[in-house]
Formats: structure tokens, sequence, C-alpha cells
């Protein structure tokens, strides 16, 4: 699989959005909830990064993203599709993809959830539960903390990335 994320890109992004998309996993396990300053902070990074290592109209392209797939998320969490925090998420975390690796992330997301939702099911039945016996996600059948997933794929994104350069 081919991606377009450059490896100045990956390299920028990856030490600031990899401990921001740790805390929305560990949020989303623990209490099922994404935090609205979570989603911000990696706004921020994009914002504030974006500008040293894109030129101005890829940046821009990037924002255009951000705002399609904000209008996309919010209507699929009006239908019920997703939570909130999950389309904040994923419309913050749009500017970070590159433009041609739209379908490619989507595939490495359905592949994420689907080894996060095992693995989410067999702690769940393990003594790895013991470790964290307070997290809402363990006690919650029918909604699966999708922020595991999501903050895993844009992690695992920009480390192929990273590694496209090596």
């Amino acid at each position: 699989m081919q991606f377009h994320l450059s490896f100045a890109e990956a390299a920028l992004f990856l030490p600031f959005v990899a401990p921001i998309c740790l805390w929305i996993i560990w949020s989303d396990l623990s209490r099922m909830k994404i935090p609205n300053v979570a989603n911000m902070a990696l706004l921020a990074v994009f914002v504030l990064l974006g500008l040293f290592v894109l030129e101005p109209g890829a940046f821009g392209w990037r924002l255009v993203q951000l705002a399609i797939v904000l209008v996309l998320a919010f209507l699929a969490n009006i239908i019920g599709m997703m939570g909130a925090g999950d389309s904040k998420f994923l419309a913050a975390a749009a500017p970070f993809v590159a433009p041609g690796d739209a379908v490619a992330v989507l595939m490495l997301l359905a592949a994420i959830t689907l080894c996060a939702l095992a693995v989410h099911r067999a702690a769940k039945k393990s003594a790895l539960r013991q470790m964290a016996p307070d997290w809402v996600s363990w006690s919650n059948d029918e909604k699966f903390p999708m922020g595991f997933a999501l903050g895993g794929t844009l992690i695992a994104y920009l480390l192929m990335g990273l590694l496209r350069g090596a």
C-alpha cells in the first residue's frame, strides 16, 4: 500500500499526536468519553505544526478536509451511527491524512477496528480486566470505545509514514 504522507509530516506530527491519541484511547476505554480538550489539542497540533511542514495551498486543503469530515461525522452522529466524541475526533484527525490516502486510511481503520474489538473483548474476559476494574467500557456490551481504534489508526498511519522514509 503506497501512502502519500511525507516522511517530514510523519516525523513532525507523530511525537505530538501519539500522546494525545493515547490519552484519547485511555479516556474512551476508561470512561467511554473522548474529551473535547483532547480533540482541540489534536487540532492545535495540526494548525501549529502544519504551517511548518505543508505548503500554504496544501495546508488550506487539509482544513477543507476537516470541514467536510466534520459535516459528515456530525450527520453520522445525528442518526446514531457514532458518538459525538468520535465525530469530533474524526474531524480533528482528518487534516493529518494526506490527500490520496483516504481509502488506504479507511482500510487501515477497518483492520484496526477489528483488532481493537477482538483485543477489548478478550481483555474484558481475562485477568487483564483486574488491572483496571472500574473502566466503563468493560460493562458496556452495547457500545464499543471507538477511540481505541480511531486513536490507534492515526498513530499507525503516522508510523507508516515515518517508516516510509526509513
